[in-house]
């Protein structure tokens, strides 16, 4: 995993720098997310694989897959797959939208929870951690059953546990002292 995101880092800083000197974020946001659906596909990875298929048809693909005649992004799609890329466009889209947000003053709560939680819950939780670390959020929740209850939230290098494990952790801590 970390690996992926050191090859596919100087891409999404790129793709982002393009889209800012085009002024189109949010084309190249919605784009890139639906490629990297798209990526993720089983059929369109063994396509990607297929030795059959060149470089410039499978290029070709995404860039009609892309709903859009950019000349720019169809050269940036180019790129990855000429460099055998286009399977990092789920990490690349992740970060595109980490500098987009970065760039309007939002930043990514990390919402780690026991159980799965509803856009609703997610909302309110972020409307009352706003005040708290001073600037607008964006939420990435994540499933640990090890948390037994409640959330552990990280927004940059501040964690904040609220969940039954760290209860217990520092519980245990305060006995042991």
């Amino acid at each position: 995993m970390a690996e992926s995101v050191t090859i596919a880092r100087p891409y999404a800083e790129a793709a982002y720098r393009l889209a800012q000197e085009a002024q189109a974020q949010a084309v190249w946001s919605e784009r890139l997310q639906r490629l990297a659906l798209i990526a993720q596909d089983e059929d369109m990875a063994a396509l990607m694989g297929n030795p059959r298929l060149s470089v410039e048809q499978v290029a070709d693909l995404f860039i009609s897959l892309s709903q859009g005649n950019d000349p720019i992004f169809g050269n940036f799609i180019r790129t990855l797959a000429e460099n055998r890329r286009l399977v990092l466009l789920p990490e690349i889209s992740r970060l595109f939208e980490l500098a987009r947000s970065q760039e309007e003053g939002v930043k990514e709560a990390v919402v780690l929870s026991a159980f799965p939680i509803d856009g609703s819950q997610v909302a309110s939780l972020l409307q009352q951690l706003e005040p708290r670390f001073g600037t607008r959020l964006s939420a990435r929740v994540e499933i640990d059953p090890g948390l037994i209850g409640g959330v552990k939230i990280a927004v940059g290098d501040q964690v904040l546990d609220a969940s039954v494990r760290g209860k217990l952790d520092a519980m245990a801590v305060a006995l042991n002292n």
